[in-house]
């Protein structure tokens, strides 16, 4: 057995080890919510990046992770024990398996241990990008008015005057604060997650914790840091708790959390930055004017299509997204979803045949190989929801369309959150607003709009009934004749 550290690398010879030297490198990035998603994508690209070395200043973009919630102190206890290292596994749909070690992270910080040490680590002139992957629901805001939300409990805390940050929020504020004051420039702030013009819901809210704050640096804020938009895309699914043994049998090698993705990466990044950036383009990222296209695209058509999948496959019997797939009938609806209601919504998007690229989402969510699970797909919906499938639908009424798809898929959500399947058993309906969508969901069966009448998650949508028309529709026939009979006569 290998031992995964910086010292043992040496002794490894059964997978890909970074070939750069990591005890040269400085964290010119620091990395908020450092998951499998980070770990398998923009950690990647870093990584590729370094082993080239085309650039003069590669090793100085290696990154520092950090971790805010408490649930993060469980990759502190992998990462820093194995000094950042970690193998990541690409798993082909026929069958062929590559593992290799990634380098690129080579610090990470606990910020519960420290909130001081996070924040010069943040104000230092060595720091040039901080980003993020805190899923949608870490930026703090609603949805449907795009208002941040200062009554959160962990907000007000870090407002207290004299308070120790503890929000990502409070943590980076207070590191600008200090650069200004030092004369030091701004770091861009580089949102990696799955929201339509991340870099501006970023900037938006960021500059309204600021002005909460101290409006005078809000204002410095404003004219000193940049906030690029960009899109992700890499379908990386939750470690399953086999991954470890099976990387330790087929390599030797013992890692405390390894990262499986599928082959297919995608990052498309605007080339706005306040202190430079790293030569990404170098390594396959398309660095681009305008994100907004490729944003909505994947947004819409991937994201959009993983809910329209998750709640119908999970009501018809199915665990794994590929065995969902599989089905003729989830199949058809991906593809009548995407071609009559997503793409319509859609920009022109350069160099991208739609046809091709839906055909390809729909073959790589039947990539057997990942094992992705129906579970993640359904769980954070009232984050998911309103940012990825809402807009298509409000977007298709204001041109005049119909929406007998996406509002069968709202209505799927709204069969599933009732917490209890088609054979009685219970749901576990993992999600924030856990404690209110399950009693409105159980609610409807009484009080029919209850669950949509939500408008921090749907706007006026129940409002209108070219919505709550088929809404309701499916919603009655998933509870009088079940997922794949109501899924049946939608198609037909």
């Amino acid at each position: 057995m290998y031992e995964l550290t910086q010292a043992g690398l040496a002794d490894i010879h059964t997978v890909p080890t970074p070939s750069y030297d990591r005890r040269q490198m400085r964290c010119g990035i620091v990395h908020f919510g450092v998951g499998g998603f980070h770990r398998a994508h923009q950690a990647r690209y870093l990584d590729r990046l370094l082993a080239a070395g085309d650039s003069d200043d590669a090793a100085d973009w290696g990154i520092c992770g950090v971790g805010v919630r408490p649930a993060d102190a469980a990759m502190r206890d992998a990462l820093v024990p194995q000094d950042g290292l970690y193998t990541l596994t690409l798993k082909h749909p026929d069958g062929e398996v590559e593992t290799s070690i990634l380098g690129a992270i080579v610090d990470y910080l606990f910020a519960p241990d420290d909130p001081e040490r996070v924040v010069e680590k943040l104000a230092a002139p060595e720091t040039r990008i901080v980003s993020l992957t805190v899923t949608e629901g870490g930026y703090n805001f609603s949805p449907s008015t795009g208002e941040f939300d200062l009554d959160n409990p962990e907000i007000v805390a870090d407002l207290t005057d004299d308070a120790v940050p503890r929000t990502v929020f409070g943590l980076v504020t207070e590191a600008l604060r200090r650069r200004r004051d030092r004369g030091i420039e701004s770091f861009t702030v580089m949102s990696c997650d799955n929201i339509a013009g991340n870099g501006h819901v970023a900037q938006s809210t960021f500059l309204s914790y600021a002005r909460a704050k101290d409006p005078d640096l809000a204002e410095w804020i404003a004219e000193h840091t940049r906030f690029p938009n960009s899109m992700v895309d890499r379908i990386t699914p939750a470690t399953p708790p086999e991954l470890r043994a099976e990387v330790l049998e087929r390599t030797g090698v013992d890692d405390r959390w390894p990262v499986v993705a599928e082959p297919f990466t995608q990052w498309v990044l605007e080339d706005t930055f306040s202190m430079g950036r790293p030569a990404l383009e170098s390594v396959g990222v398309q660095v681009v004017d305008d994100v907004t296209p490729y944003e909505l695209m994947k947004l819409r058509l991937l994201n959009a299509g993983h809910q329209a999948l998750c709640y119908f496959g999970y009501l018809m019997g199915y665990r794994y997204v590929h065995e969902a797939v599989a089905d003729p009938l989830i199949a058809e609806l991906l593809r009548r979803y995407m071609s009559r209601e997503g793409r319509p919504t859609l920009q022109p998007v350069p160099g991208v045949d739609l046809d091709s690229y839906t055909e390809t989402l729909i073959a790589r969510f039947g990539n057997p190989s990942i094992a992705d699970t129906i579970a993640r797909l359904c769980q954070d919906s009232s984050d998911r929801i309103p940012t990825w499938l809402v807009p298509v639908i409000r977007d298709r009424l204001a041109d005049g369309g119909d929406v007998p798809l996406s509002a069968a898929v709202v209505a799927s959500w709204t069969r599933y959150a009732e917490g209890v399947d088609e054979d009685g058993d219970e749901i576990r309906v993992v999600d924030p607003l856990a404690a209110q969508l399950v009693p409105a969901a159980r609610r409807s069966r009484t009080e029919p709009l209850a669950f949509v009448a939500d408008t921090s998650l749907f706007g006026d949508l129940a409002r209108d009934e070219r919505f709550t028309k088929p809404y309701l529709a499916v919603l009655e026939a998933l509870r009088r004749d079940g997922a794949r009979e109501t899924l049946s006569g939608l198609l037909a």
